[in-house]
């Protein structure tokens, strides 16, 4: 996902930070100090970065790189941001692999076919990983890396529609009101594809006391313009597995023609080690297409993601591209072009460094840590709103217990627990749960048991605190907070013209959308 930027015009550009100063003169630094001992004895450090226009000249380079690593010296740091579920440690072996691949651009299979060979082990594995049919010697499952699972969830999307419009053109059928079925709860990138793609939202809403899919009547929306269900394997805000068989079942009891991405993004990694028995993935026989995030619990730096189709027949050709390398051709379904190989090479070398065992391993200390948070957040006296034993996520979605009567919520403790240098992140929850709020914690591998305690007894110092506290100076800090949430004050909206939107989820309702 990336963020729309909104280039200032020439009156802010040129504002000064504070009012004033503009009629500030400084003494000019006429010494020739461009290579000195210091980087700070330098001019640069008596100068502002430049933000909008390309400077004129040259900057060693000893000193671009001390000023740059200094203004991100404010951002925070990944290893406290509980929130994304985004990797954030990779091995040292597996960093230098990545950073001698930054050159390759991946999309040049003639330059670099061995690079595109290792995508296709990838696909081979993670297809077999979710139990892709091979049996058959005149089918093969078919996949390709993309740069996350929003990319993917575009791919699994279009091809969808395509062959959903297909077969409609040749019944001779209307095919202009296409529609899919999902979950309110689904991640933005589930919304910008229906909305991008023409295809009509069908909502499974959620209630004050069910946060996933409801598999009856998601079956019970689907007609004969409907292009799919999409099931989640992981939820964003409670980490949850829907039902992907019951709605499977479902489907075949009804005799309806109607397929089923599995949106794996977050799980995709996980329940295939931690719940090998759970059949929710290509053992069903409408599971068509599955996408899952490398970056996530894959294990791998952010920038890569997978989608695999049961078989040819649920991607039409006429999506597809032929690429010619060295004398053979190479298929490519794709939104982008050029990019990094690093995120793919990065990918193999975690499924081959530890194999099943060490997923397997690494998954079960997350599940195990993810139990022992939502234990001592019990005793604290929260309430838990994600599973426990591995039927979810390695993840904690809590709040507060409405029983105690709190004259604090859930987004007063998360900021406070910011000022500690967490961040827990507190929601909204998906329309039609009672507008409830709640806040999540993501276990991730570089979450050790240590870290976790350390995180309790700040949670409960930060809980101590607030109850310290009167409501007006609570009230007062979260407006505080509100208007300055970040260390910097640089948060603002990106542009005031498409603020207020009305056409999503968030801007019909109010939903906010749990970080990824």
């Amino acid at each position: 996902m990336v963020h729309l930027a909104s280039v200032p015009n020439n009156k802010a550009a040129n504002a000064p930070l504070v009012k004033g100063m503009e009629n500030l003169k400084l003494e000019p630094n006429d010494q020739e100090d461009e290579v000195t001992a210091s980087v700070y004895g330098s001019r640069f450090a008596a100068e502002c970065l430049p933000k909008h226009e390309m400077p004129e000249n040259e900057m060693p380079k000893e000193i671009a790189y001390r000023m740059i690593r200094d203004d991100l010296s404010l951002d925070g740091n990944p290893m406290l941001n509980l929130a994304s579920f985004v990797t954030t440690y990779m091995e040292e072996e597996v960093e230098k692999l990545m950073a001698e691949a930054l050159p390759k651009n991946f999309i040049d299979y003639e330059e670099y076919p061995q690079t595109a060979d290792i995508q296709n082990r990838c696909v081979s594995m993670i297809a077999r990983m979710f139990n892709a049919p091979t049996h058959d010697e005149e089918e093969n499952a078919m996949g390709t890396s993309t740069v996350g699972s929003s990319e993917a969830i575009m791919l699994g999307t279009l091809a969808m529609k395509k062959r959903w419009q297909n077969k409609r053109k040749a019944a001779g059928k209307d095919y202009s009101k296409p529609n899919i079925v999902m979950n309110s709860a689904v991640q933005v990138c589930w919304e910008k594809a229906a909305r991008y793609f023409e295809v009509e939202e069908r909502y499974v809403f959620c209630t004050g006391d069910r946060y996933v899919i409801d598999p009856a009547e998601a079956v019970s929306l689907v007609d004969e313009d409907t292009i799919g269900i999409c099931a989640i394997i992981g939820t964003t805000y409670t980490g949850e597995y829907e039902d992907v068989k019951a709605i499977n079942d479902l489907l075949v009891e009804k005799n309806i023609d109607c397929p089923i991405h599995v949106d794996a993004a977050s799980g995709g990694f996980v329940a295939p080690f931690v719940v090998p028995n759970l059949p929710w993935d290509f053992r069903l026989e409408k599971v068509i297409s599955i996408n899952v995030s490398g970056h996530k619990y894959g294990l791998v730096y952010p920038g890569v993601g997978w989608v695999v189709w049961r078989s040819p027949e649920y991607l039409p050709k006429e999506l597809v591209f032929n690429i010619n390398y060295l004398g053979a051709d190479q298929a490519s379904f794709t939104l982008n072009f050029s990019k990094g190989a690093s995120q793919v090479i990065g990918q193999y070398y975690q499924m081959i460094r530890l194999g099943k065992h060490g997923y397997r391993s690494i998954m079960l200390n997350l599940t195990r840590t993810s139990d022992y948070l939502a234990s001592a957040l019990e005793n604290l006296g929260f309430l838990i709103m994600s599973k426990k034993g591995g039927e979810g996520l390695p993840l904690v979605a809590f709040r507060l217990n409405p029983k105690d009567k709190h004259h604090f919520d859930e987004f007063a403790v998360a900021h406070h627990l910011r000022e500690r240098g967490w961040v827990v992140p507190a929601y909204t929850m998906a329309p039609h749960s009672e507008k409830l709020k709640l806040m999540r914690v993501v276990v991730r591998e570089d979450f050790s048991r240590a870290r976790c305690d350390t995180l309790v007894a700040d949670i409960k110092l930060v809980m101590e605190s607030l109850k310290e506290m009167d409501e007006s100076t609570v009230a007062h800090h979260s407006k505080h907070v509100n208007k300055h949430h970040t260390s910097s004050g640089k948060s603002k909206v990106t542009n005031e013209h498409y603020k207020g939107e009305k056409h999503s989820l968030q801007g019909k309702t109010g939903k906010t959308h749990a970080v990824c």
